[in-house]
């Protein structure tokens, strides 16, 4: 439900605040006093084009905020989910701002929000019904929703979604497969090539490495071994030699323990360890030296096997793992050759059984569908007839498709023929404004109880309409608010009178610059109001006792 509108610094709407209730809201004022700017402003809200004319003359930019309760709906918390964002208390509050240059910002409990985002948002917050805006009871996917609402078909409807997406998925495998086997035919004989190639190596982790290693080992040989044996020798030479040297260093550090035993404390585990880690170093670079030799056949060897890795490393590498992994890849290519007819196969009769569960669920559905229309047409024929369309008819088409999709096996559209003598023509393109308002005030009577939206704004419902047909209007806007939050922008005392909440736009001028004003009537301004409403600027004593007749009824019902 809408709590509270703001709006600053719309067109001529300098700082205007709406507190608003559940049931009925009406909006009044004298023609061209600003009413449609307030939807227009929550339009901006939900997501609307913005464009940098709707700042008002003087002022930087143009604010629109809102305070949205969510009462606990499942759906808009799940919708809020997925665009990262959560209520607050059950409550959203959401701002959009619009600066001269026509760009806009938008946020939602203080977290920034796209435009596009706003916009599907708004769709789950308020069905705006204004006299130039794409109304969501003209799409052909809201009409499809609001048949299956009216005829408790949404598990069937889901049923049919799932289904659908269970049999594509399966016809999308069998594409994929189909084409990865002929692309496997068209390469087979690459494929093999590449396998043997690599099989007939058969490199390992790692190998390369290692093989590197070792040839660069025998390639050096006669070096690494003279100058293991030359450093060997620094070591364990009996004059000048570190192992001599060390020995040296013993004796001279046994005289000063002898004289100053405690400076010297600790100095002869240092030496013994240096002693200990220098003979070990001296025999192993012995016995490097002494395996140290050349081998030519080796060495031809290990540098033929570098070279054949080397070659599959450039042309299926980098590295031994990607080899390894091309050759892994170019098996399963083949093997696919062998296993394709059968996994084909299999999937036919896996298609086949989820094809005919789709078919199935799509039965099921179109069965609902039929009755449903067969009932929703009389009825909105009806509420049509009372407001003040005798002539009108409202029909649900139901189309078959030559090709059932994800939406079952036919196309909703909502039909009417609205004057005598007309053809019946699609709703989105059969009616004016006001025709089209009462259209949807008559869809909205008969399917109050079936949608999920909690707030409805309709601007001009009542063009046109006047004497007994305004108490049928009001009737059926009061029966709307029974379900739902209603804002109205009405002309009728008749609705006016009916309301829970009764707000007034008036248009002033302050210092030489126009300005409309909301402000909340009750008592005997709402008696002024309904009875400008009654009897325009020549309103007569009568008038005031008419409004008061209509407000003394509203109440007495409400008690």
């Amino acid at each position: 439900m809408l709590a509270e509108l703001r709006v600053r610094d719309l067109a001529v709407i300098r700082d205007a605040h709406l507190d608003l209730g559940p049931g009925l809201n009406v909006l009044t004022g004298e023609t061209g006093a600003g009413k449609s700017l307030l939807v227009d402003a929550l339009a901006l809200l939900l997501g609307e084009r913005a464009t940098g004319e709707l700042v008002r003359p003087g002022a930087e930019r143009a604010v629109v905020e809102g305070v949205f309760e969510t009462g606990g709906r499942r759906d808009l918390l799940a919708a809020l989910d997925e665009l990262g964002l959560e209520a607050e208390d059950g409550r959203l509050v959401v701002k959009r701002e619009v600066q001269g240059s026509g760009r806009s910002r938008a946020w939602v409990n203080g977290s920034p929000l796209t435009v596009g985002a706003l916009e599907a948002l708004g769709a789950r917050l308020v069905d705006l019904h204004g006299q130039h805006e794409t109304q969501s009871l003209l799409r052909p996917d809201a009409q499809r929703a609001i048949l299956d609402a009216f005829a408790d078909a949404a598990e069937a409807a889901d049923a049919v979604r799932r289904t659908h997406g269970a049999w594509a998925g399966l016809l999308e495998e069998r594409r994929d497969l189909e084409l990865r086997r002929a692309e496997a035919r068209k390469r087979a004989d690459y494929l093999r090539h590449v396998a043997d190639e690599i099989a007939r190596v058969a490199p390992k982790a790692g190998e390369a490495e290692a093989v590197e290693s070792e040839a660069r080992r025998l390639a050096h040989a006669d070096e690494l071994g003279r100058t293991a044996s030359e450093l060997a020798g620094v070591l364990e030479a009996d004059e000048g030699g570190a192992m001599g040297q060390l020995a040296h260093a013993a004796r001279l550090l046994g005289a000063l323990e002898r004289i100053d035993p405690e400076g010297a404390k600790g100095w002869r585990e240092m030496l013994d360890a240096a002693v200990v880690n220098a003979g070990e170093l001296a025999r192993a670079i012995g016995d490097y030296a002494a395996t140290v030799e050349a081998d030519p056949a080796r060495l031809a060897a290990v540098e033929g096997r570098r070279d054949l890795l080397y070659r599959l490393d450039q042309k299926y590498g980098p590295g031994v793992e990607r080899v390894l992994e091309t050759l892994a890849e170019a098996r399963r290519e083949l093997e696919l050759l062998d296993t394709a007819g059968t996994d084909l196969a299999a999937l036919d009769t896996r298609i086949a059984d989820a094809d005919a569960a789709f078919r199935s669920c799509c039965r099921t559905l179109t069965s609902k569908r039929t009755a449903a229309a067969k009932k929703l047409g009389p009825a909105v024929t009806r509420h049509l007839n009372g407001l003040g369309m005798p002539d009108g008819v409202f029909r649900v088409g139901l189309e078959a498709l030559i090709d059932a999709s994800a939406s079952g096996a036919e196309r909703v559209e909502f039909l009417v023929r609205l004057n005598p003598g007309m053809d019946e023509r699609p709703l989105a393109r059969s009616a004016s404004g006001g025709e089209l308002s009462r259209v949807m005030l008559a869809l909205k009577a008969e399917l109050a109880r079936h949608d999920a939206i909690p707030t409805m704004v309709f601007d001009e419902v009542d063009q046109g309409v006047g004497g007994h047909v305004a108490g049928r209007v009001a009737a059926a806007l009061e029966r709307v608010a029974a379900d739902h939050q209603v804002l109205v922008i009405t002309h009728l005392p008749q609705v006016a009178a009916i309301a829970r909440q009764h707000l007034v736009v008036a248009k002033a001028s302050s210092g030489g610059i126009v300005q409309a004003d909301v402000r909340s009537v009750a008592g005997d301004e709402r008696v002024d109001e309904i009875t400008r409403m009654l009897g325009g600027e020549g309103a007569t004593a009568a008038a005031r006792k008419h409004a008061e007749e209509l407000l003394r009824k509203t109440r007495q019902r409400d008690e």
